[in-house]
Protein backbone atom coordinates (compact mmCIF):
# COMPACT_ATOMS: atom_id res chain seq x y z
CA UNK A 1 0.00 0.00 0.00
CA UNK A 2 1.27 3.45 -0.94
CA UNK A 3 2.08 5.82 1.92
CA UNK A 4 0.88 9.40 1.76
CA UNK A 5 2.64 12.15 3.69
CA UNK A 6 0.64 15.29 4.47
CA UNK A 7 1.56 18.63 5.96
CA UNK A 8 0.38 22.22 6.10
CA UNK A 9 1.15 25.64 7.41
CA UNK A 10 -1.28 27.71 9.50
CA UNK A 11 -3.31 28.76 6.45
CA UNK A 12 -3.73 25.15 5.33
CA UNK A 13 -4.12 23.60 8.77
CA UNK A 14 -7.93 23.39 8.93
CA UNK A 15 -8.21 21.84 5.46
CA UNK A 16 -5.35 19.43 6.25
CA UNK A 17 -7.21 18.22 9.31
CA UNK A 18 -10.39 17.63 7.28
CA UNK A 19 -8.45 15.82 4.54
CA UNK A 20 -6.61 13.76 7.14
CA UNK A 21 -9.88 12.51 8.61
CA UNK A 22 -11.28 11.76 5.14
CA UNK A 23 -8.12 9.93 4.01
CA UNK A 24 -7.97 7.81 7.17
CA UNK A 25 -11.68 6.96 6.78
CA UNK A 26 -10.84 5.81 3.24
CA UNK A 27 -8.06 3.49 4.47
CA UNK A 28 -5.16 5.53 3.09
CA UNK A 29 -1.82 4.82 4.79
CA UNK A 30 -1.34 8.42 5.96
CA UNK A 31 1.56 9.98 7.82
CA UNK A 32 0.75 13.43 9.21
CA UNK A 33 3.95 15.49 9.15
CA UNK A 34 2.35 18.32 11.02
CA UNK A 35 1.63 20.43 12.58
CA UNK A 36 -0.55 18.53 15.04
CA UNK A 37 -2.11 21.73 16.35
CA UNK A 38 -2.72 25.19 14.91
CA UNK A 39 0.39 27.38 15.17
CA UNK A 40 -0.20 30.88 13.81
CA UNK A 41 3.51 31.70 13.56
CA UNK A 42 4.63 28.57 11.71
CA UNK A 43 6.46 28.70 8.38
CA UNK A 44 5.35 26.81 5.27
CA UNK A 45 9.00 26.20 4.42
CA UNK A 46 9.53 23.87 7.37
CA UNK A 47 6.64 21.49 6.68
CA UNK A 48 7.24 21.52 2.92
CA UNK A 49 10.82 20.39 3.48
CA UNK A 50 9.73 17.56 5.80
CA UNK A 51 7.13 16.18 3.38
CA UNK A 52 9.47 16.54 0.38
CA UNK A 53 12.25 14.69 2.23
CA UNK A 54 9.90 11.84 3.16
CA UNK A 55 8.59 11.43 -0.40
CA UNK A 56 12.08 11.68 -1.93
CA UNK A 57 13.32 8.96 0.44
CA UNK A 58 10.27 6.70 0.05
CA UNK A 59 9.95 6.71 -3.75
CA UNK A 60 6.72 4.69 -3.80
CA UNK A 61 4.97 7.31 -1.65
CA UNK A 62 3.18 10.56 -2.42
CA UNK A 63 2.87 13.86 -0.60
CA UNK A 64 0.15 16.44 -0.06
CA UNK A 65 1.06 19.95 1.05
CA UNK A 66 -1.26 22.82 1.92
CA UNK A 67 -0.71 26.52 2.38
CA UNK A 68 -2.75 29.59 1.47
CA UNK A 69 -2.11 29.56 -2.27
CA UNK A 70 -0.34 26.22 -2.67
CA UNK A 71 2.49 28.00 -4.47
CA UNK A 72 4.88 28.45 -1.54
CA UNK A 73 4.90 24.81 -0.50
CA UNK A 74 5.16 23.77 -4.15
CA UNK A 75 8.26 25.90 -4.71
CA UNK A 76 9.97 24.56 -1.58
CA UNK A 77 9.09 20.93 -2.35
CA UNK A 78 10.47 21.21 -5.89
CA UNK A 79 13.87 22.23 -4.51
CA UNK A 80 14.34 18.65 -3.25
CA UNK A 81 15.88 16.26 -5.75
CA UNK A 82 13.38 13.60 -6.79
CA UNK A 83 10.32 15.72 -6.13
CA UNK A 84 7.89 16.67 -8.86
CA UNK A 85 5.31 18.93 -7.23
CA UNK A 86 2.44 20.85 -8.80
CA UNK A 87 -0.33 23.06 -7.50
CA UNK A 88 -3.67 21.36 -8.10
CA UNK A 89 -6.55 23.56 -9.19
CA UNK A 90 -8.82 21.24 -11.20
CA UNK A 91 -9.35 17.49 -11.38
CA UNK A 92 -8.54 17.48 -15.10
CA UNK A 93 -5.28 19.33 -14.47
CA UNK A 94 -4.27 17.00 -11.61
CA UNK A 95 -4.99 13.93 -13.77
CA UNK A 96 -2.81 15.39 -16.54
CA UNK A 97 -0.06 16.26 -14.05
CA UNK A 98 -0.02 12.67 -12.75
CA UNK A 99 -0.39 10.84 -16.06
CA UNK A 100 1.93 13.09 -18.10
CA UNK A 101 4.42 14.48 -15.57
CA UNK A 102 4.39 11.85 -12.79
CA UNK A 103 3.97 14.39 -9.99
CA UNK A 104 4.58 12.88 -6.57
CA UNK A 105 3.57 15.88 -4.45
CA UNK A 106 0.26 17.71 -4.74
CA UNK A 107 0.14 21.26 -3.40
CA UNK A 108 -3.22 22.74 -2.52
CA UNK A 109 -4.22 26.35 -1.92
CA UNK A 110 -6.48 26.21 1.12
CA UNK A 111 -7.66 29.77 0.47
CA UNK A 112 -9.00 28.75 -2.94
CA UNK A 113 -10.42 25.22 -2.74
CA UNK A 114 -13.30 23.90 -0.68
CA UNK A 115 -13.10 20.68 1.29
CA UNK A 116 -15.12 18.86 -1.39
CA UNK A 117 -12.94 20.25 -4.20
CA UNK A 118 -9.79 19.26 -2.29
CA UNK A 119 -11.12 15.71 -1.88
CA UNK A 120 -11.67 15.48 -5.64
CA UNK A 121 -8.16 16.77 -6.35
CA UNK A 122 -6.60 14.35 -3.87
CA UNK A 123 -8.62 11.44 -5.23
CA UNK A 124 -7.43 12.23 -8.77
CA UNK A 125 -3.85 12.54 -7.49
CA UNK A 126 -3.89 9.21 -5.66
CA UNK A 127 -5.74 7.16 -8.28
CA UNK A 128 -4.17 8.37 -11.55
CA UNK A 129 -1.24 6.36 -12.86
CA UNK A 130 1.76 7.79 -14.72
CA UNK A 131 1.75 6.88 -18.42
CA UNK A 132 5.40 6.80 -19.53
CA UNK A 133 4.98 7.82 -23.18
CA UNK A 134 6.79 10.41 -25.24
Amino acid sequence: MMKVYIGADHRGFVLKEKLREWLVANNIDLIDCGPQEFISADDFVDVARVVAEKVATDISSRGILLCGSGTGVCIIANKKSGIRAAVGWSVKQVVASRSDDDINVLALGADYVSEKEAQGLVQAFLHTQFIPEE
